[in-house]
């Protein structure tokens, strides 16, 4: 770790999560800078998820980009910084990206970054069932009703009556 080299190029990664929508095109921003002459800039991007090697997905030398065939769909180097675009977003995708720049003047300078990335599903309309099903509890008896969701991540659930929250008593009780 060389303070002078370092300081040579610099990269710009969001430094928290980024959150994704499954099935929609996401963008991670990668900006760089150098105070050196450079006769090449090679740009490569890496995907891993826990526990297996990185993939490689994408480099470009001089902006002249070689995909990886497998990938070449999904995922776009967006000139004239280091910017990611996949497009569209699957849960497979979830984990980490690492952006690698290379640039050569005299000699070569290198810096690396690793982008993490959490992608959400939209929570699909809730389908309430009631027990029992004909709703009716007249006085004596109770009535269970279930809320379910198809597909979302963290989904929480909140009941209410007349517009204000419901909370666990001798009425209510919540599982």
């Amino acid at each position: 770790f060389y303070a002078g080299i370092c300081s040579a190029l610099k990269l710009t990664v969001p430094s928290h999560t980024v959150h994704g929508i499954e099935g929609q095109p996401l963008h991670l921003t990668v900006d760089y800078n150098f105070n050196a002459t450079a006769s090449e800039i090679q740009i490569i991007w890496l995907f891993e998820k826990s526990q297996s090697n990185p993939k490689y997905l994408l480099g470009s030398v001089n902006q002249r980009v070689v995909p990886d065939l497998e990938y070449q769909h999904k995922f776009t180097l967006i000139p004239p910084n280091a910017s990611l675009r996949i497009n569209p977003l699957h849960m497979s995708d979830e984990g980490n990206y690492i952006v690698k720049v290379n640039v050569r003047g005299n000699g070569t300078i290198a810096a690396s970054q690793k982008i993490q990335v959490a992608v959400d599903v939209p929570v699909t309309k809730p389908s309430v069932h009631t027990e029992p099903s004909s709703g009716v509890v007249e006085y004596v008896g109770n009535i269970t009703l279930k809320c379910t969701v198809d597909r979302g991540t963290r989904v929480a659930y909140q009941w209410m009556k007349n517009g204000k929250r419901l909370h666990a008593g001798p009425n209510y009780t919540f599982s």
